[in-house]
This record gives structure tokens, sequence and C-alpha cells, in this order.
């Protein structure tokens, strides 16, 4: 008797569930791609319609679906939707009604997407080895403000994440309040992302980050032989690591300060137009899980190296994005506590001021 009362009673709950579930609605997709202009598009979107297509042809067969039935997705649909994500950094709802599809398929297809870009890193964020784009760098750095063998530019950001809550919470918490994660990156002239480091806590220190990284090794093993990478004053002074004086004395050192600055500029740049592009990265994900978030990050980086190299616009000012101007790390040097990595690691710092900047009185 119990067990026919059971079976009854999950019948008639099945049966109420099938008479009261939500019609499914197909709402319409719109063919941005074809509905707006190259400007809109690239308001929207942040990207040219040549620098999507090449994306598009890149990730296509990895993000497309085996059928055409269902209503399917399709790849263009899909990396818009994502692009228009990162454009906003809105709600999944919010992106995915601009889109035409349901929250749980824009979750879906932004993860997805934001993979398939994410892999193609090793194309696009590449630190030149060969000696021929060493000596090329070079001479790009140079044109710049007559700074001698620098081959990148170095400096950490912070991405804004909400709290990802758990015992570990609170190591996201950067010394501005906000939770955050600290992202280390090496540019290059044409202001391409050449390196990239993304993995560390807020509160973790940019030198910190730094000892800990792949770049260093490379450096200490002698691989990029003679040449420099130009940081902050929080950074320790080596013999292939320049960093500003703090109280420069000498013309030679003011004109070594002025040219250091001016070339060190290239990394703040980089990351006001990498934050302006792509919002996301200054008004914070929403996703709850730190692995989901960092694809996010590498594949923006991906997105902003195809929208240099193609030459796509420089997104303008946005009032709601409260970004550093690409001088106020600069400005502020004075109040960073420089580091020296030993008694004689400055010595080649010394012989570029003496030898080269003295040379140019």
């Amino acid at each position: 008797m119990e067990l026919a009362y059971i079976l009854s009673s999950s019948e008639d709950e099945e049966f109420e569930n099938i008479m009261y579930r939500r019609p499914k609605v197909i709402r319409r997709r719109p063919l941005y791609f074809e509905e707006y202009d190259d400007i809109d598009f690239h308001a929207r979107f942040r990207l040219s319609k040549e620098s999507v297509t090449a994306v598009l042809a890149e990730i296509e067969q990895e993000i497309s679906y085996k059928t055409e039935q269902n209503n399917v997705i399709s790849p263009m649909k899909q990396l818009l939707l994502t692009l228009r994500f990162y454009a906003t950094g809105s709600h999944l709802l919010s992106a995915g009604d601009y889109s035409g599809v349901s929250k749980t398929s824009s979750h879906r297809i932004i993860h997805r997407v934001t993979a398939a870009i994410a892999r193609l890193r090793p194309r696009y964020i590449k630190f030149p080895m060969l000696a021929e784009e060493i000596k090329r760098e070079q001479m790009k750095f140079f044109d710049i403000a007559r700074f001698p063998r620098v081959i990148g530019c170095i400096d950490c950001t912070h991405i804004k994440v909400q709290s990802f809550g758990g015992n570990d919470a609170e190591y996201f918490r950067n010394r501005k309040g906000y939770f955050s994660v600290n992202v280390q990156a090496v540019c290059n002239a044409n202001l391409e992302i050449t390196d990239l480091v993304a993995r560390w806590q807020g509160t973790v220190h940019d030198a910190t980050i730094f000892n800990n990284s792949r770049i260093r090794a490379l450096f200490e093993a002698g691989t990029f032989q003679n040449s420099l990478l130009l940081g902050d004053g929080g950074y320790a002074v080596r013999s292939y690591f320049m960093t500003p004086l703090q109280n420069p004395r000498t013309r030679a050192e003011h004109l070594y300060n002025e040219s250091h600055i001016r070339t060190r500029n290239t990394i703040e740049r980089v990351f006001g137009i990498w934050k302006r592009r792509f919002p996301i990265l200054a008004l914070g994900s929403r996703f709850q899980k730190v692995d989901k978030v960092l694809p996010v990050i590498i594949a923006t980086a991906v997105l902003h190296n195809i929208a240099r190299r193609a030459g796509d616009p420089v997104p303008a000012n946005d009032p709601e994005l409260v970004l550093p101007a690409p001088w106020e790390n600069l400005l502020q040097e004075g109040n960073i506590a420089y580091r020296h990595d030993g008694p004689g690691n400055n010595g080649m710092q010394h012989a570029i001021i003496n030898d080269y900047f003295q040379s140019l009185l």
C-alpha cells in the first residue's frame, strides 16, 4: 500500500512538472556582424570586423557544433557574445539577452570560447628568442628615447575580481582594498604583450612574482645575451634589469632617468589600452572560481595582441572606467622602496650611465 502511494505521488509530481514547465522560447539572434557598420561594431565588440574574422578562423572548428539541428548557435554568434561580455563586464543574463540566448547558454559559450582563444597564447604572446628578433626589438625601443639594448618593459597590474570565498579569500585583497589577481606582463615597443604571468593573488608583491617567473630564469641563464629589461623601483637592480635612480645628481643620471621613464611608459600604456579595450578587466569578473577568471585574462591578452598587429583603433576613454593615467605610477616612484639585490648588481647600471649617457652630453 505504501509502495503504491509512493509511486502514485511520484507520478503526480512528474505530471505537475510537465504541466507547469515553462515553454521553450526561441529568441531572435541578431546578425550584428552585418547590421553594424565598422564604427558601431568596434564600439560594441572592441575589435574590428577584420580582427574578429581572423580570430574566428583560428577557433571556428573548435567551437562549432557537430550538427545544425535544434537552432544551434553559430561560431560567429558565440564569438560576438563572448566579446560583448568582455566589453561590458556585465551579468551573463545581460550578455545572453543581447545575443538572443539564455543565461545558461551564455555561461557555457563564454567559457568555451574563452578557453579556445586562450589556447592561442603560444602563437600570439611570444618573447623574442632569435638573435634577429632580439636586435629588432632593441632598435624599436631605442627609437623611443635612445635607451640602449632594451628588449622589454615589465610591470604588474591588478585585475579586479569578486571574492572567491573560502579560507584563502583575503589573499586576493590587494593594498587598495579590493579583490584582484596581480598579473605580470612584459611588452614590446608596439605595445604588444610578449610575456604574461596570471596566477598570483592580489596581496603578492610584484618582485615576488618576477623572482618566481620563467622570464627571470631565462635572463639569469643568459638566453637574451646582453639585453635589458626596464622596470620601476619596486624591483631589484640586476645586470639585466634596470630601474630608475631614486636621487639622480649628475646630468648623465638625469638623462638616464628621463630616457628610462619615457621608454618604460610603454608598459603603462599597454595596461591602459588593454583595460579600455576589455573593461571586464577593470570592472571586475563575477565568476566565483579563480580557474574561470584566469583564462579570461589570457584570452583578452591574446585578443589585445591581435588588435595591435592588425592596427585596430584604440578604444576611446570611458568615464565609467577609473583607470590610472599612464604616467601615474611614474610620478609615484618616490614613494617606492627601491630594491637592490646584492651590492654589486648595480654595476651595469653605473656603466650604462657613465659610458653611454655621459657620452650623449
